[in-house]
Order: structure tokens, then C-alpha cells, then sequence
């Protein structure tokens, strides 16, 4: 078989290999979501995806594999929303792009959230390779993004830009991880897309005027 053929019969198969991951993936999320690791079975995610228990395996050796396939599923969306920042990035336009982006993922992907919330509550122990100095690095080119904006007269000099990136976190996350709550107060079955709306308009409005941004 020549070069280009055998590339050409390759591709099937592998759409087939990604779709199938993605579709474990995604069972595997609901599962670890609503019974956390412990309680989660293979069974189960493979029940759920539609699959028998012998196709997880052939993807996903154990359990903790799978998981940590979720895991880097959710820390790779996220984190790429930031790799590309850069000091000749105008804050006017790229932080109220960042914060619809992660109120985007809280919405349309909030048991991911809450599976990351729950491993770094439980105490990150299948993420300790993730936190590794590599991590703190590629915090700090993040922070030093925004200390460069400040020294560049982009946005006004905040006291720690570190908690500034906290506070982005948790403010467009709590959507996701404490939806239970928000619905409640309310008094919602689930939050909707003009509370998001909101959400958005408020979260981005507070957070560049604390910067002293006027949005563009």
C-alpha cells in the first residue's frame, strides 16, 4: 500500500478513536460529577456512553486514567484561554473576551467545574504532577502580561495582579460550581442565558473599572 493510501485509510479509523474518546469523555465527566472519583465505576461511564466496558478499557487502561483524561480535558480549555496573551494585547478588548470565554465554559460545561473544584478541594491528589513548577512559571508569565500592561499605562497599578487572575477565576466560576445555589436564590430550576447575560455585563463592568479600563 502506498504512502497516500495508507494515510487516506487511516483517517476513518482515526475520526472513529476521537469520537469514541469523546464520547467516553463525556459520560465520564456526568459520572465522576455526580459520584466523584471513588464512586465512579467503569461500568457505569461505559453504560452511559453507549459502549461496552471492553471499548473504555481499550482507550482508557484503569479508572485513574480515564480521569486524568478528564482532568487534562478541562485544564487544556482553560488554560489555553490564556496562553496567548501578550504585553502588545490591548486589556480593553482581551479581558472582557476572557471572562465570556470562562463564563461560556460555566455554562455550557459546568460539571467540568465542578469535577476540578472537587479534586483541588479533595486536596489535588491526581493533579500534583499539574502543579508542578512548570505550573507556577506559566502563572507568573501570566501576571507579568498584566504588570506590563500596568508599566505600559494600559490599566491602572493593582496591588497584586496574581489576585486579580483569582478573582477572575472564582468570580466566573462560582456560575458553574455553585449553580445549585444561584438557581435557588433565583428561584430558578437553573440559572438562564439572560442571568448569564447579566453575569457578564456586571462581572465585566466591575472588574475594568477596578482597573481603571474604559472598555472599548
Amino acid at each position: 500500500m502506498s504512502d497516500s493510501n495508507a494515510a487516506r485509510s487511516s483517517k476513518p479509523a482515526g475520526r472513529i478513536r476521537k469520537q469514541n474518546q469523546t464520547l467516553i469523555i463525556r459520560a465520564a465527566e456526568v459520572e465522576f460529577a455526580e459520584k466523584g472519583f471513588s464512586g465512579a465505576s467503569i461500568q457505569a461511564i461505559a453504560s452511559r456512553a453507549g459502549l461496552p466496558k471492553a471499548n473504555i478499557h481499550y482507550y482508557f487502561k484503569h479508572k485513574e486514567g480515564l480521569y486524568l483524561a478528564v482532568l487534562n480535558h478541562i485544564i487544556e480549555k482553560w488554560d489555553e484561554t490564556l496562553d496567548q496573551l501578550t504585553p502588545a494585547d490591548d486589556p480593553t478588548v482581551v479581558l472582557p473576551a476572557y471572562i465570556r470565554r470562562k463564563l461560556s465554559f460555566s455554562r455550557e460545561d459546568g460539571l467540568a467545574s465542578r469535577i476540578f473544584a472537587a479534586e483541588i478541594i479533595g486536596g489535588a491528589q491526581y493533579l500534583k504532577n499539574y502543579f508542578s513548577d512548570e505550573y507556577a512559571a506559566w502563572f507568573s508569565g501570566r501576571v507579568a502580561v498584566f504588570r506590563a500592561w500596568i508599566e505600559q499605562g494600559k490599566m491602572d497599578s493593582v496591588l497584586s495582579p496574581e489576585h486579580l487572575l483569582f478573582m477572575i477565576w472564582s468570580t466566573t466560576q462560582h456560575y458553574a460550581d455553585f449553580a445549585v445555589q444561584i438557581a435557588a436564590a433565583l428561584d430558578k430550576a437553573e440559572p438562564d442565558e439572560a442571568d448569564f447575560k447579566a453575569a457578564e455585563q456586571t462581572l465585566v463592568h466591575v472588574i475594568l473599572k477596578g482597573c481603571g479600563i474604559t472598555p472599548s
